[in-house]
């Protein structure tokens, strides 16, 4: 991040219903491109799957911003058109996420308890030489594994649903015409300005309710000392797992509510075409918050599988405590790149 001011954009030469429709066909023919290779994908076994899969992201990237756009600039377009079109686009984001998310867990989980049990180098890591890490390693890749075939298999089925086929012939007539409200065809492109300056507002009322306070230093083990510290604690016992669960993802939430309307503010800025480059970075950080909690939430509950042994759930436990600290190093980095308003100039023209 840097402290140079975001300045005014300047308003885009083509018409509001100009800049709207090259920007949805665009991405309706992005979308196109890319089905037949997710789909071709998809159909290959779980285990074949490439790390990245290119026409499932490529897919993922251009539902994000047809819904991102529809979503920001809702007034510009017929609203029972758009809102049907957002529930579809919601319902296919969702499944094609599953997957991705299983093997991102994966690679996370298996990368830290490899790290935290290697004997290898100069400064072997705390779980070295412990039994319980052969142990955790084929618990956690036998359930998530067993995870991501059951998201593979429901992705499958739905790919072959008329469902899907009728969301794709709905991007094949977004590719010829985007039907907007009459009033916005002819309006200037400044006119798409304010609607993406509350896009950035939304952010900014989102980040103010972040505890950026506590998150001061990036491994200081904030939330998991906090759970000592609940009401339900200090009347009895030592909170359940499960609970305990459930109070860290509450913690987690607000951030998780921020990285969705940071995402929102650079698809708006991106069809006004203003550079989303600081946007990006916040993206990418609270993206490894997401897989960070996500991983330590997946540890918690590989640690209450039945009749494993105290060892294996000692060193999940390790591995949970582990992807909390990156939680916190995630919220730290936010904390440090996230732009103050009034120095980037985003009020200047919010109500431009």
């Amino acid at each position: 991040m840097t402290d140079s001011p975001m300045t005014a954009p300047a308003a885009p030469s083509a018409s509001a219903g100009e800049v709207l429709s090259g920007y949805l066909t665009a991405q309706a023919g992005a979308f196109l491109r890319a089905l037949p290779q997710a789909v071709g994908e998809a159909g290959s076994r779980p285990g074949s799957l490439p790390a990245s899969a290119a026409g499932a992201d490529d897919l993922l990237r251009a539902v994000r911003r047809i819904g991102g756009a529809l979503h920001t600039y809702a007034a510009a377009f017929e609203p029972g058109w758009a809102g049907e079109l957002r529930t579809e686009l919601a319902w296919l984001l969702d499944l094609l996420g599953r997957e991705p998310g299983y093997r991102r867990r994966s690679a996370r989980l298996l990368a830290a308890l490899d790290s935290l049990s290697d004997a290898a180098s100069e400064t072997p890591g705390m779980l070295s030489g412990h039994a319980g890490a052969p142990k955790a390693r084929a618990l956690l890749e036998r359930q998530l594994t067993l995870a991501r075939t059951r998201a593979h298999t429901s992705l499958l089925q739905q790919l072959r649903t008329a469902r899907l086929h009728a969301l794709a012939d709905r991007m094949t007539l977004l590719t010829g015409e985007v039907p907007l409200l009459a009033g916005t065809a002819g309006q200037e492109g400044s006119a798409l300005l304010p609607q993406a300056s509350a896009a950035l507002g939304a952010l900014a009322a989102g980040a103010e309710q972040l505890p950026l306070a506590r998150a001061v230093q990036p491994y200081g083990g904030d939330g998991l000392h906090r759970l000592s510290s609940v009401p339900a604690a200090r009347s009895g016992p030592a909170p359940a797992a499960a609970d305990a669960d459930s109070l860290l993802a509450a913690d987690d939430e607000p951030w998780h509510r921020v990285r969705v309307l940071v995402k929102r503010a650079r698809y708006a800025l991106e069809v006004c075409q203003v550079p989303t480059a600081e946007l990006d970075g916040l993206d990418a950080v609270l993206d490894r918050h997401r897989d960070a909690s996500d991983a330590a939430a997946t540890a918690s509950t590989a640690a209450r599988t039945p009749r494993i042994t105290p060892a294996t759930a000692y060193v999940l436990g390790v591995v949970h405590a582990d992807q909390r600290l990156e939680v916190e190093a995630a919220r730290y980095a936010f904390g440090h790149q996230w732009p103050k308003l009034p120095h980037h100039g985003w009020h200047e023209w919010a109500t431009a």
